[in-house]
């Protein structure tokens, strides 16, 4: 190829955000994009410009959440953004403001649509200081979901652990559906989570067929996870005086723990023993605790959907403390 034509490629590449080495030649970008560390002494994170999900988060050299590589996407939702509604919608299908809308099924198995729409989305850097990053994203119109809605979210670290703040604004003419959520799977360094000692403090929610195995899904006092199967949404979360709600995961073997707090915009947690994850090396190897503010099917039924008025904003947090 002539110099100027191999100039005017690698300029097209270039602008097209095509990752090159200092040779020129296109490299491949990691499959979750741009890669944003953030640390604060032994604390440390790593967010994906994919999704702005939270890849990984270690504590003296030990990963509090069994995230995935540079060189692998997200599988399973781990870490992931859930928004605009976390969880599944049946049939993809829901009625909001006199519109029908039918969103892409993207768990075929079950016939619904999981998670919500932005996790595969980049999001844009807005600010990256040594201990936070914060990125947006901005959600248009499209089949599944008919309205205009910004997000911003900012992962922060200190010694004592991280926190997570979402917001989303309302940037249509019309009121909007929302609902969100976040996927971390938290581990203790355990081989299996059988032994692991599990508080949530709230009730599950069940349907007839397994109410009466009701007492192996409650968790309020702590207790050892053992052969107990969750993929439960658990509600009526008792708060301290701060409004915040605690789940704690422990290992009684090594003496770790992590509590996972939710503050008062999250009404509902997820809990999910990754019994059916992809890689069978990894169920059962950690445990997802999902900040929620609706229960799955809100869109369906209406149950605590947030819905918001246009222009208006909508703000929530949690976070990980090392114990």
């Amino acid at each position: 190829m002539p110099a100027s034509e191999a100039d005017g490629a690698r300029a097209l590449r270039r602008s097209l955000g095509v990752a090159m080495n200092d040779a020129g030649q296109s490299q491949r970008r990691p499959p979750s994009g741009e890669q944003y560390a953030i640390a604060a002494g032994s604390t440390q994170a790593h967010i994906s410009e994919v999704g702005a999900t939270l890849r990984s988060f270690t504590v003296d050299g030990h990963d509090v959440v069994d995230g995935f590589v540079v060189e692998e996407r997200a599988t399973d939702g781990r870490g992931q953004i859930l928004a605009p509604w976390p969880n599944r919608l049946t049939d993809g299908s829901y009625r909001y403001g006199g519109r029908d809308c039918q969103a892409p099924l993207n768990e075929i198995a079950r016939q619904d649509a999981i998670h919500g729409l932005v996790r595969w989305l980049a999001w844009t850097l807005v600010e990256h200081t040594p201990a936070s990053v914060s990125l947006s994203c901005a959600l248009r119109p499209q089949p599944g979901y008919e309205w205009n809605l910004d997000l911003h979210v900012t992962y922060a670290v200190n010694d004592a652990g991280l926190s997570a703040t979402l917001q989303a604004v309302n940037a249509d003419v019309e009121p909007a559906p929302f609902g969100a959520g976040f996927h971390p799977y938290l581990t203790l360094g355990s081989a299996t989570i059988d032994d692991l000692l599990l508080t949530v403090p709230g009730t599950a929610n069940l349907d007839r067929a397994a109410l009466a195995s009701q007492t192996t899904h409650d968790f309020r006092a702590s207790r050892r996870i053992g052969s107990t199967q969750l993929d439960t949404a658990f509600s009526d979360l008792t708060r301290g005086a701060d409004g915040t709600a605690v789940a704690r995961l422990e290992n009684p073997s090594n003496g770790r723990s992590v509590e996972l707090w939710v503050d008062d915009k999250y009404r509902y947690l997820m809990v999910y023993t990754a019994d059916h994850v992809g890689r069978p090396e990894r169920r059962r190897h950690a445990v997802a605790i999902e900040p929620m503010t609706c229960p799955p099917e809100a869109f369906r039924t209406g149950t605590d959907l947030i819905e918001l008025d246009p222009g208006r904003s909508w703000r929530g947090s949690w976070g990980l403390r090392i114990t």
